[in-house]
């Protein structure tokens, strides 16, 4: 009798039970691209909780109540508005916080991207 290990990972290439090399690279490109999606996530929300929760508790402290209060201040344009919620105010720095996140990762990956094609058209 076989094991179905073994017959699974031989029958896997198709014939001969030899693996497909292309197959096998577009596996490990789409799990790398995973990787690398997980980590993009895993950085942006590090870095927009320590910039938005200045200190993180059972409740919000004043400055993360109060609308217009230090941590909200920092990264609003115009002023503080009367009747924004605590809670809106912390959404809004968090929300604001992963779309510049997000723009430069963008800008540097294109970036990055762009002298990448250079230097292989160089050589």
């Amino acid at each position: 009798m076989e094991s179905g290990f073994g017959s699974d990972f031989g029958s896997a290439g198709g014939a001969g039970g030899k693996l497909d090399a292309g197959l096998i690279m577009e596996q490990v490109k789409v799990q790398i691209a995973v990787a690398n999606a997980q980590e993009l996530l895993q950085r942006m929300t590090d870095k927009c909780f320590r910039k938005c929760i200045g200190k993180p508790g059972g409740s919000l402290d004043n400055s993360e109540q109060v609308s217009g209060g230090p941590v909200w201040r920092r990264r609003r344009r115009g002023g503080p508005r009367g009747g924004r919620s605590g809670a809106a105010a912390l959404q809004k720095c968090i929300a604001m916080c992963m779309d510049r996140y997000m723009d430069a990762w963008n800008t540097v990956s294109r970036a990055y991207n762009s002298r990448l094609q250079r230097e292989r058209a160089n050589m």
